[in-house]
């Protein structure tokens, strides 16, 4: 299995449970790394692959529209809609607040899995 990473990517979101963190929007910072299949790589066809630029855009347009208490519930989001909107066959992800507490640098979460529960490509165990 061929891998897509996206890295660093920051995105303005409504997520938190503190009253301060519901004023508004916060940056978040998500690390990705996704399957593609190999098909792409021998027919260098973007359409055999998972664009990583509608990717980002989506991503981008659906979490400036929710609101997640839990860092964890808005992982999830972004997986399901990777599983389901792109048929990635695996997910990695690391999603993180970025300054919101005093002397901590980023709060988050990594969340790890293949698709209707496939164990993760040998290559990342």
């Amino acid at each position: 299995m061929d891998f897509i990473f996206i890295e660093e990517l920051r995105v303005k979101a409504w997520v938190g449970v503190y009253a301060r963190e519901k004023t508004g929007q916060q940056t978040v910072e998500l690390n990705l790394t996704f399957g593609v299949p190999d098909a792409a790589a021998e027919h260098d066809d973007i359409a055999d692959t998972i664009d990583y630029a509608v990717v980002t855009q989506r991503i981008r347009e659906e979490l400036a529209q929710r609101h997640f208490n839990l860092i964890e519930s808005l992982g999830e989001f972004v997986v399901k809609l990777l599983f389901d909107e792109f048929r990635a066959p695996w997910v990695k992800l690391r999603v993180a607040k970025i300054g919101v507490m005093k002397d901590v640098r980023r709060v988050g979460v990594f969340i790890q899995r293949g698709r209707d529960g496939a164990a993760p490509p040998a290559s990342e165990l």
